[in-house]
């Protein structure tokens, strides 16, 4: 099967074909720094993460943007309730970002353009559209876009221009424009705005939300590249309006693929504040949990699903890592030169490899991807514990799982470098051998206590870090 991606634009699966040949230029919508980024945030930035990652195993280069949004209302509101300036304010929130995507292994994209750093870029877009006479200046100093001027608005999101109605996210003056249904490219300053402006030829102001992602997009990819990602919330209005202005700007088509990921609830519930299911990444950390256990549960629903984020979940992914880690473990621990290689080993291995990629390549389908991984370890460890397993063999499987954790960013380290625990696993051998089982139970016990598995094999104790 070739790599196909469910497009938005199209509303159905496609095989995808990049501009470029073995070149992958996409753009992420990123965080707006007015707070720390919460799970349904990540959720989004999981499933980027996966789709980069999966992108480069099929041997593409990717040339990833993702912006960071540092002036909107609730940026300005911030800096001003605090009595700071707005670089200082969003400044806290873009170094909690980065901290936070490298907790969850996301890998970095190479370019996290900042709104405030491409003002030129913005005005330059808003002057061609100003001159091509689809955007105007409204009577409070304002510049808007006509979308009637635009036919194919509403292409991707389905909506029609009379069942429009103005983004909240920028400030909306219905007496100042000429269709309830503009929007704004340039906001005139006012004093909620305090000292946030820029001078340009259209007045004191600064930029709409929407022409921010425009500018710094085609800035670093060019007019037209290949995908655009982001969470379906950011559908309407904001991509849609990304694709009028991109698109009435170069007269070239923006962008070939849209990916949007589905939205995440908790324990059944939208998240939300007022009902005490809202939770930031840190928030989860601090009640003990790993970030590779919230790894992979936002990371094991299909992308366009929605995720129900439970508690109980967690506990499953610590489950499932737990298992993997132990398998790891073995095949560490109990390969031997004297076990000769095993056909049915290699079989299982071009099978799981032919799974693993059958259904990525069917639009990211991540959850018969892990599936079929666990499934083979069921198969593979009934032969390890029953004839054991070859060093050949069990490179081989270890290779293999590198190459899947280049993708899935799941794979537990099971090493664990701790003189203090090798020296009480240590007294425990002895106090075995010395069958004073009393002793040996305790110090398992101990062991357990401070996280540390222990398994008692033919070739001896073997131990590892519980996940």
């Amino acid at each position: 099967m070739a790599l196909q991606f469910y497009n938005t634009l199209t509303k159905r699966k496609e095989e995808f074909k990049s501009i470029e040949h073995g070149i992958v230029r996409m753009y992420t919508c990123g965080p707006t720094v007015y707070d720390y980024a919460h799970i349904g945030n990540f959720r989004t930035y999981i499933f980027e993460d996966l789709l980069r990652r999966y992108l480069k195993y099929k041997g593409y280069k990717v040339i990833q943007v993702m912006n960071i949004t540092d002036v909107d209302d609730k940026t300005i509101r911030g800096a001003r309730r605090e009595g700071v300036s707005l670089g200082e304010y969003t400044a806290r929130y873009k170094k909690a970002f980065f901290e936070d995507i490298d907790t969850l292994g996301i890998e970095r994209a190479e370019y996290y353009p900042c709104a405030t750093e491409h003002i030129p870029e913005m005005l330059a877009i808003i002057r061609k559209l100003v001159e091509k006479g689809v955007a105007y200046k409204a009577d409070d100093g304002s510049i808007y876009f006509r979308v009637s001027s635009f036919p194919n608005y509403g292409m991707l999101s389905g909506k029609r221009i009379g069942e429009l109605r103005p983004s909240g996210r920028v400030k909306a003056d219905e007496y100042a424009k000429e269709e309830i249904y503009d929007f704004a490219l340039w906001k005139a300053w006012d004093e909620d705005d305090g000292d946030v402006w820029w001078e340009s030829e259209f007045g004191r102001g600064r930029p709409g939300w929407h022409i921010e992602c425009s500018a710094m997009s085609m800035k670093y990819l060019g007019e037209s590249f290949d995908i655009h990602t982001g969470g379906v919330d950011n559908i309407f209005p904001h991509h849609e309006n990304e694709i009028a202005q991109s698109e009435s700007a170069t007269g070239k088509k923006f962008v070939n693929y849209w990916l949007h990921s589905a939205h995440l609830i908790v324990n059944g519930q939208k998240m939300s504040k007022s009902l005490g299911n809202f939770y930031t990444l840190r928030d989860i950390i601090q009640m003990g949990y790993s970030p590779l256990q919230i790894r992979y549960l936002l990371i094991s629903t299909h992308y366009r699903m929605c995720l129900n984020f439970t508690f109980d979940g967690l506990k499953a992914s610590s489950a499932a890592l737990d298992r993997l880690a132990e398998f790891i473990h073995m095949l560490e621990h109990l390969s031997s030169d004297e076990v000769e290689d095993n056909p049915d080993i290699a079989n299982i291995i071009t099978q799981m490899k032919k799974d693993f990629e059958k259904n990525l390549d069917d639009d990211l389908n991540i959850a018969p991807a892990i599936g079929s991984i666990f499934e083979s370890l069921t198969h593979l460890n009934i032969i390890i514990r029953t004839k054991g397993i070859s060093r050949n063999d069990a490179k081989r499987v270890q290779g293999l799982f590198a190459k899947f954790d280049l993708v899935l960013g799941i794979v537990p380290k099971t090493e664990l470098d701790d003189l203090e625990i090798a020296r009480l696993v240590e007294l425990r051998d002895i106090a075995r051998k010395n069958k004073n089982y009393a002793e040996a139970d305790k110090i398992r016990d101990e062991l357990l206590r401070r996280g540390i598995i222990v398994e008692d094999t033919p070739k001896g104790t073997i131990w590892r870090k519980r996940i």
